[in-house]
């Protein structure tokens, strides 16, 4: 007999702009038929168009009356993420939901971002805080709730603040844990933040525990020609019904953090199961990596400064045009 799947009831989102990353395949792509299912019109910015027309299909083939779309974004590409984030600001239409969703995992070998970052910290962490700040004035007009997605990765080891890019020596696991508590960081720093300049936006965190996902999966564009041991023991697990979610459940964490109206800022969701591997979503407490608002500031000032961008000063609650 199939165990019967958690899941949570998703409020009415007609009228409201929701943009997930990462939707054309997994966790990603179930956020945004959920979201679009709901009423929202989704947007959805790919780096693979041919998978994003196949996402969109199955989306429409599911829900006929969804209003779903797809940019172009690689978020290992600072120049994408500016010509995206231009692109929708020139749109003029203000963003409701915000979900950061897109990552790479724990390539073999070192690679780096067009930018020459670690491919890791650049695309899970870098491209998304570019994202956010470039979009910061559509995330103020639609007072956005923006949830990041970590991994339960971010509960282990930690920045490597003397050699952020690896070049020194790279470990593809601490790598992936680095780029994870850097976006946590980020994700609840953005909403103390906006707490205190006003910017409206809500910011909170998720992950989605374990779960078949193809972040394991053979990725040639990421240097793996083969399926790791990981990724088919979690597919194993997860079509018994052992530990690990499945498919189905993964995207909950972050849809009840984007999308419930007890879900707050400044907060971790993830799945309620043993060790929030699996289960439905609930809140948790955050992991003692991501609590130091002094190594969060650390990481913000960082982060501009390698991106190139600039938030609005926190101290400032006059000026609602956009950031720099």
């Amino acid at each position: 007999m199939a165990r019967k799947q958690p899941d949570i009831t998703v409020p009415d989102l007609t009228g409201k702009v929701a943009v997930v990353t990462g939707a054309s395949d997994g966790v990603g792509l179930g956020l945004a038929a959920r979201l679009a299912a709901a009423g929202a019109e989704v947007i959805m910015p790919v780096r693979n168009p041919r998978k994003g027309e196949a996402a969109v299909a199955k989306i429409k083939q599911q829900h006929p009356e969804a209003v779903v779309s797809l940019r172009e974004l690689d978020l290992s590409s600072l120049g994408s993420v500016a010509a995206l984030s231009a692109a929708l600001r020139g749109e003029n239409r203000p963003i409701h939901i915000l979900i950061n969703n897109a990552g790479v995992m724990t390539p073999p070998d070192r690679q780096t971002t067009a930018d020459g970052f670690e491919l890791q910290f650049g695309t899970n962490h870098l491209g998304h805080f570019a994202l956010v700040c470039q979009l910061l004035p559509l995330l103020r007009a639609g007072r956005a709730r923006v949830t990041s997605q970590i991994s339960v990765a971010a509960n282990e080891n930690s920045i490597n603040w003397d050699d952020l890019n690896w070049d020194r020596s790279y470990n593809g696991r601490r790598a992936y844990s680095q780029s994870k508590i850097a976006f946590g960081m980020f994700g609840l720093e953005l909403d103390r933040r906006s707490r205190a300049a006003g910017w409206g936006i809500t910011s909170n965190i998720s992950h989605p525990g374990i779960a078949p996902t193809n972040l394991l999966a053979a990725r040639p564009e990421v240097g793996r020609t083969q399926d790791t041991a990981g990724g088919r023991l979690i597919r194993a697990l997860s079509r018994r019904g052992i530990l690990v979610g499945s498919l189905e459940t993964a995207p909950l964490p972050a849809l009840y953090a984007a999308t419930s109206p007890d879900a707050c800022g400044g907060r971790l969701y993830g799945p309620s199961g043993f060790q929030h591997l699996s289960g439905a979503p609930a809140e948790q407490a955050v992991y003692s990596r991501l609590r130091s608002e002094d190594d969060a500031k650390r990481i913000w000032q960082i982060s501009e400064n390698l991106t190139n961008t600039s938030f609005p000063a926190a101290l400032s609650t006059t000026d609602p045009a956009a950031s720099r």
